[in-house]
């Protein structure tokens, strides 16, 4: 299971010797296992005569030793350095390879920007079903349940309403224990979220009770609902995954959009945004950048100082700050997401957008 800590690990690695990155898409529902090791076996022919040694390590761990679960794996290898990392993924990814002085870690930020410790509720008037998820897998499931709603029949002509038994005093009745049920699940949730680091909150059940439950929640907590939606509390786990990834999904889309708008916009002002390639990578390197932009798949080849790490689109021979030697490299936007991440700031790879793609396939936000 690939966490943070992992995707931190990857990209600290200084290896002596160019890395393999291999992403591959195991779907089962889609082919078999024979299949895929004929892909993969297609993909690694591509590969450089010197990375021999990788390419035999990465099918010996396909043939030997991967036990196929998940849905898509990514692989990271070194042999000359003795490096070698292995992750199944429960989504399916793109097939890719590369080889570069580095990991190759932008699809995996991509992962977990987007599928990385999300929390479900499932309310109801009673109590709450709570479910952490990260990167498409159950990660921990837990529950509250308040006191039960007593349902008495309305009384006779001795029962005036507005008394306890009539109809004013039952349905005021019901209306408070639900609400101290509701109160005490939106502390429950809130503390169980915050336990296991949830990012995203996706809140399920009827119209009423949801927006009973955001109502209740810590404003922290009601700014991270990304979305509703109707479900029973019986619902399996599976059911409640695929709802969620579902919503969460349409959420990110409309998020994209925003966000590509505000960058494009923010850039024609010409304050507070940049977009095209080497107004981004100058925004990089001088550690503005606040969000990241790069549309699904897009590389390009840049230039890097030796001495500072300047990096840009331009043909250059030596760096204009430093004076050192500049340096050709493959995949300039792989450095940039890297550099963005170790300042601190977001990255956000767009799966469709051809605002972006006419505005350069990348821009960012920026600090100041």
């Amino acid at each position: 299971m690939l966490t943070e800590q992992d995707l931190r690990e990857l990209m600290s690695y200084q290896p002596s010797f160019p890395v393999l990155s291999v992403y591959l898409n195991v779907d089962p529902s889609v082919g078999s296992a024979d299949v895929y090791k004929l892909r993969l076996r297609q993909m690694l022919k591509n590969c450089d005569q010197d990375a021999v040694e990788d390419t035999e390590a990465v099918e010996r761990f396909v043939e030997h030793m991967y036990d196929w679960s998940g849905r898509s794996l990514a692989i990271f290898s070194c042999a000359q350095d003795n490096f070698f990392r292995s992750f199944s993924l429960a989504l399916p990814v793109r097939n890719r390879t590369r080889r570069l002085n580095r990991p190759y870690v932008k699809p995996l930020v991509d992962f977990l920007a987007n599928y990385g410790n999300y929390g479900v509720v499932l309310i109801d008037k009673q109590g709450a079903r709570l479910f952490h998820f990260h990167l498409g897998q159950l990660q921990e499931q837990k529950g509250t349940m308040g006191e039960a709603i007593r349902h008495t029949k309305r009384g006779g002509g001795s029962q005036a309403p507005g008394r306890r038994g009539g109809t004013a005093g039952q349905t005021g009745y019901a209306d408070e224990v639900a609400e101290r049920n509701i109160k005490e699940a939106a502390r429950f949730t809130a503390s169980f979220f915050k336990e296991k680091h949830v990012r995203r909150v996706l809140i399920g059940g009827t119209e009423t009770n949801v927006a009973r439950f955001i109502n209740l929640l810590p404003k922290t907590w009601q700014s991270l609902v990304m979305g509703t939606f109707p479900m029973e509390m019986t619902a399996g786990y599976t059911q409640v995954l695929e709802k969620a990834i579902d919503v969460a999904q349409k959420a990110k889309r409309k998020n994209e959009t925003r966000l590509v708008n505000a960058v494009i916009t923010a850039a024609a002002k010409g304050r507070e945004g940049v977009i095209r390639l080497d107004d981004t990578l100058g925004a990089v390197h001088a550690g503005q950048v606040q969000t990241l932009v790069i549309c699904e798949g897009y590389r390009a080849a840049g230039y890097r100082c030796q001495g500072c790490g300047y990096l840009t689109a331009q043909t250059l021979e030596k760096c204009p700050f430093c004076g050192k030697p500049v340096e050709i490299i493959e995949d300039a936007i792989e450095m940039a997401v890297r550099k963005v991440l170790s300042d601190g700031g977001e990255v956000e790879v767009i799966h469709q957008s051809p605002e972006l793609e006419k505005a350069g396939r990348i821009g960012a936000l920026l600090r100041y």
